[in-house]
């Protein structure tokens, strides 16, 4: 399975300390440099991302086009451009994205996406994680993740929460 992540999924989840459940669910992630470099800003999680680029769990790739990437920054910011073009070009089966506009686009260019909700309610489904809620709850509290009310009810209700 080919997979591209952006920086949110990556950084909410080291943040709560649940890298491992994503690590579980995807045997490789592919990230473009400017996310590693999103990723390496945050000094609570440098150690983790450190830890999964040299155990080749996340692989930085530079995406190949240059023309793709500019007409993405045109509306989105660099980390979610290049995340797009590199799943567009590696023909992706699926792309981790949080940001609305960036899902939207991605859909656009016809790339199969999944955020952090979508992750943590297979996660449950799989049996990799006792409940969702509490997961939830510390991404809200811990990582800032910001999530409308009515989506966090949905996304308990998926799960029989």
């Amino acid at each position: 399975m080919i997979v591209v992540s952006n920086t949110s999924p990556l950084s909410n989840l080291a943040v709560i300390g649940k890298m491992a459940l994503l690590q579980q669910i995807y045997p490789k992630i592919f990230i473009p440099p400017v996310v590693h470099d999103e990723l390496m800003r945050l000094h609570e999680i440098q150690p983790i991302i450190t830890s999964s680029v040299t155990t080749g769990w996340l692989e930085i790739q530079t995406p190949s086009s240059f023309q793709l990437i500019q007409t993405l920054q045109q509306t989105l910011d660099p980390g979610e451009s290049e995340a797009i073009a590199l799943a567009f070009q590696l023909k992706v089966d699926r792309l981790l994205i949080d940001e609305r506009l960036g899902r939207t686009i991605a859909t656009q260019y016809g790339l199969p996406i999944r955020g952090i909700l979508g992750i943590l309610i297979n996660a449950k489904a799989q049996g990799l994680i006792p409940a969702l809620k509490p997961l939830l709850d510390q991404l809200i509290a811990q990582a800032g993740f910001r999530i409308g009310q009515s989506l966090y009810e949905y996304s308990l209700r998926e799960v029989d929460e």
